[in-house]
């Protein structure tokens, strides 16, 4: 795309300085002010990433979370993770008894792959200042950290019976039931979603799991224990029940599994809202794709929804903000294929033409941009290639990594970042052996 259009009148529109002129440097301190102002009293803002293994997204989201936490009472964080994982985050936080010994312990923990996307040392920093915040709060008060993704079959499994197993040791038979079922093939969800279309021994744990959640959700009125831990026992089943149908969707073509998971998603978003009622209000962190409204992309086209587009039609969008983010080069945490090591990549120069590269060439600084109605006019109708890394990257061959998106209709505000660093894992030895910053420059 060239940086100037040809308008119907005759006259000549320069994209890239409307982009100069719409927007505002992050080294100014007004910038995120300006943010916060237009934020105004929305009830779930949603901090996107352009990769899951990018040291400023997750600094900047540190910074814009603190922001809200502090000075909008926002009541918890809810990220792109599995649920036990993060609820253990959770505990931690807020300070329950043997929750761990420090955010590094706490989260150094996480084993599934891709590990680095939690256990970071941004991350601890982000723990550690929630830790610090909640510590004086009355129980009611103290901010929350979840997560809202669906693949946690076993583990929620594990933390079902565990939990029944004090309470209710009846209940705890029928998820014993389920855990059984999935038994042979514990841990590998791909030989469940194999098992369940092979045309000779077709098998499925539909019923088992149906029926623990029946179960667990009628009796969980009577169980007399900390409430927050009730509602997680709740949640463990509804992500064992939502987990054994995105498998088995996975092994099919088309847009099935994505939208279980991000219906699931959307439905632990909202369960953790009636939870902090009547004044809950969410901060999600997810990849641009999440968050991103799915209906200003080509996701559209092929029957795939979002979170961005699901919360705005649950919440009205006058109570969603939503903020985009994403680089022109840098280098990014990622593997080479699912399973792989993990390792620091090169993120090449944005491909011309797209919206990064536009940017870029509207100046080298960070920027933040609101989608103004002035936004929405000008741009609201013209698509452009928004870049998206996964956690399997390849930076010699990003066929593929850009989506079509009507930037202004997709998001609230938008974080540009000429260049960025490589996120730093736990797992990974620091440079110098020593804790990296983990605050972005200026702020």
């Amino acid at each position: 795309m060239s940086s100037f259009i040809i308008q119907p009148n005759g006259g000549v529109f320069n994209i890239t300085d409307f982009l100069k002129n719409n927007t505002i440097s992050l080294h100014d301190e007004k910038a995120i002010d300006a943010l916060m102002d237009a934020i105004g009293s929305a009830r779930c803002v949603l901090l996107g990433e352009a990769s899951h293994g990018t040291h400023e997204y997750y600094t900047w989201r540190t910074e814009l979370s603190k922001r809200l936490i502090e000075e909008k009472g926002f009541s918890f964080i809810a990220v792109e993770g599995d649920w036990p994982d993060c609820y253990r985050v959770n505990r931690y936080i807020k300070h329950y008894p043997e929750s761990g010994e420090s955010a590094h312990e706490v989260l150094h923990a996480f084993n599934r792959w891709p590990t680095w996307m939690w256990a970071n040392w941004e991350v601890v920093a982000l723990a550690e200042w929630l830790y610090a915040h909640n510590r004086n709060l009355p129980a009611n008060k103290k901010v929350g950290f979840y997560g809202l993704d669906v693949y946690s079959l076993w583990e929620s499994l594990a933390s079902i019976i565990n939990y029944l197993e004090k309470v209710d040791p009846a209940a705890a038979e029928t998820a014993k039931k389920a855990w059984v079922c999935f038994e042979p093939y514990i841990e590998e969800g791909s030989d469940y979603a194999r098992a369940t279309v092979d045309q000779w021994v077709p098998a499925s744990c539909e019923t088992e799991v149906m029926d623990m959640l029946k179960e667990v959700l009628y009796k969980m009125p009577q169980y007399n224990t900390d409430h927050e831990a009730v509602m997680n026992t709740g949640q463990n089943a509804h992500v064992a029940v939502n987990a054994e149908r995105y498998y088995r969707a996975m092994i099919q073509s088309g847009p099935g599994s994505w939208n279980i998971r991000d219906t699931h998603m959307m439905e632990t978003l909202e369960r953790l809202m009636e939870f902090h009622e009547p004044a809950g209000k969410a901060i999600v962190w997810e990849h641009n794709t999440h968050i991103g409204d799915a209906r200003a992309t080509s996701m559209r086209q092929y029957g795939m929804v979002n979170v961005g587009q699901l919360v705005r039609e649950r919440y009205g969008v006058k109570n969603v903000f939503t903020i985009g983010f994403s680089s022109y080069e840098g280098h990014v945490i990622a593997g080479h294929k699912w399973d792989d090591v993990m390792r620091s990549m090169p993120v090449p120069p944005a491909k011309p033409g797209s919206w990064e590269h536009l940017l870029h060439q509207a100046g080298r600084y960070d920027r933040l941009m609101l989608m103004t109605p002035e936004v929405m006019k000008v741009l609201g109708d013209r698509e452009f290639e928004h870049r998206a890394i996964g956690v399997v990257y390849h930076p010699d061959n990003e066929v593929g990594n850009y989506v079509p998106s009507l930037m202004p209709r997709r998001y609230d505000a938008f974080l540009y970042l000429d260049e960025t660093s490589a996120l730093h894992p736990l797992h990974i030895q620091p440079d110098g052996h020593q804790i990296p910053e983990t605050f972005p420059f200026g702020v």
